[in-house]
């Protein structure tokens, strides 16, 4: 089974100082722990993809309207408390592994070498829609 795990961020639930406060070396450590653990899921045959998300003032939200033609609003979003950071899909076995993959993730380096504990929502990425349909 496919799984998907989301990388989300909120001021509210953060132990840590903004990522644009840590130093280079920190930094370094946190990307060289997700390249690190992108290498062993592929060694593993279970990742298939894993992507980092650029900060959310890049951002923008498209909405159709009747006549076809598109709204976009731009970021930043002063409202927004919460975003996506980066995601996983990992193809396992059990969804137990799924769950053991992501709690690894949360724990990745931040400040001082502390494990930043971010949550990780993990969700089984459907092959199709439900047979009842």
């Amino acid at each position: 089974m496919k799984y998907m795990l989301l990388m989300q961020f909120s001021p509210q639930t953060a132990d840590f100082p903004p990522i644009d406060s840590w130093t280079q070396e920190e930094l370094r450590a946190h990307i060289g722990f997700m390249r690190d653990t992108n290498l062993k899921l592929a060694e593993s045959g279970e990742l298939v993809d894993a992507q980092g998300l650029a900060m959310p003032d890049t951002a923008k939200i498209v909405r159709s309207r009747a006549d076809g033609a598109p709204v976009v609003t731009e970021g930043p979003f002063a409202e927004t408390k919460e975003f996506l950071a980066g995601w996983w899909i990992v193809d396992c076995e059990e969804p137990g592994r799924a769950v053991e993959i992501a709690t690894a993730i949360s724990a990745a380096p931040g400040p001082k070498g502390e494990p930043l504990n971010m949550p990780i929502e993990v969700r089984q990425v459907m092959s199709g829609p439900p047979s009842d349909l």
